[in-house]
């Protein structure tokens, strides 16, 4: 694979897979109606928090008739107490990839989820997904004994992985437990193993477009996104998800930023959602705490309630309210800040060659607006 830098216009192949990539609230959507509109590209999202269904404000996904105008790809796929792993979806990219060219379009891949680029780009170690029986085992033992059970049983068994993972990582902790587990063989062995990437097929031509806009800009854009969040019913979303899913909070889902945040203000102000029977409210308030009702602490409560989001009786409950709103805006601006991270360091590998499988060549360009990125894809 070869990695280059491109500041002018190219025509774009047939087999050419485009990715645009950008931080969050940047206006990626925008762009990739316009350019679907042009009738050259089928849209593939790229993001970790699209995939669910029932999740659409805190996810800020496209509406109903915005997915009928401008079909996604990878967008309400799974249920919210699912799981969907970085594998299954570089399956599914390769399976769309050649499904779009088949059609005479140009796939246009566009979210702002790095690990999934990564993934796609540098390639994946080729650890096998974890049997649904594995999983059931793993968890029915986590649910009886915590995860520190899985955490010590890791240290026997892949010393490695046990001195690279905090102790409260649920996520990794528990997949290196169900790796070794089905495989006998350590997850850090596993992840040893060449990674062959999807972006490596000679047969394709991968333009890489990274739009890195002005950061006092974009968290303006941050904190308007989040405003209409409110404003739109996020915290009555995660409540009717409470209601129609047994959620436990450290599902995937569950820890997109917006609905983590929610979840905590809910276990706050003890909100009787917790009483439904398919729910575990130790489980949350094991994750999350519970919250003292500060005695003597002033609430700025026409600061808090800018956005009108709820009607608050209570100076626990208004202080809780705006706990929510300032973690879930620092949340979004530090996702934010790790995104441009990963795309300067994208952008610094332009000039680099990759002696790797083939002389596949992928073209970096970076923008600082997605008007530039427009006309590089027009």
């Amino acid at each position: 694979m070869q990695l280059t830098s491109n500041s002018i216009t190219p025509k774009l192949a047939d087999n050419s897979v485009v990715c645009l990539m950008a931080p969050t609230a940047s206006g990626k959507t925008a762009l990739a109606y316009e350019l679907y509109d042009t009738g050259r590209y089928e849209l593939i999202s790229v993001d970790s928090a699209l995939i669910y269904r029932d999740m659409n404000i805190g996810t800020a996904k496209p509406t109903t008739t915005e997915l009928t105008r401008y079909p996604h790809h990878l967008v309400n796929i799974i249920d919210p107490m699912q799981s969907y792993s970085v594998a299954e979806f570089v399956n599914d990219v390769a399976r769309l990839i050649d499904s779009c060219h088949n059609n005479g379009k140009i796939p246009l891949l566009v979210g702002g989820t790095m690990m999934y680029y990564m993934a796609l780009l540098d390639g994946l170690s080729p650890v096998p997904d974890s049997e649904d029986s594995v999983r059931l085992r793993v968890e029915q033992w986590r649910q009886s004994e915590g995860i520190q059970a899985l955490f010590d049983y890791l240290g026997k068994v892949d010393p490695i992985s046990h001195q690279r993972l905090h102790a409260t990582d649920t996520q990794r902790i528990t997949r290196a437990v169900e790796v070794y587990l089905q495989t006998d063989i350590a997850i850090s062995d596993w992840q040893r193993k060449p990674k062959q990437a999807l972006a490596d097929n000679p047969h394709q031509h991968w333009h890489v477009l990274t739009v890195m806009p002005d950061r006092p800009w974009l968290h303006k854009r941050i904190e308007q996104r989040l405003d209409i969040m409110w404003r739109e019913g996020l915290v009555a979303e995660v409540i009717g998800l409470l209601k129609t899913y047994p959620l436990t909070p450290n599902l995937p889902s569950m820890r997109c930023v917006g609905y983590r945040q929610v979840l905590e203000y809910l276990i706050h102000i003890d909100h009787r959602v917790f009483e439904q029977t398919h729910l575990d409210k130790r489980q949350f308030e094991d994750v999350f705490g519970k919250f003292e009702n500060p005695s003597k602490q002033k609430v700025g409560q026409d600061k808090m309630l800018q956005s009108q989001l709820l009607t608050l009786d209570s100076q626990t409950e208004a202080l809780a309210c705006y706990q929510m709103q300032n973690k879930a805006l620092y949340a979004t601006r530090q996702l934010a800040k790790r995104q441009y991270t990963w795309l300067r360091k994208l952008t610094r590998l332009s000039n680099i060659d990759k002696d790797l499988h083939n002389n596949n060549e992928i073209v970096i360009s970076s923008y600082e607006s997605m008007a530039q990125a427009g006309e590089y894809l027009r």
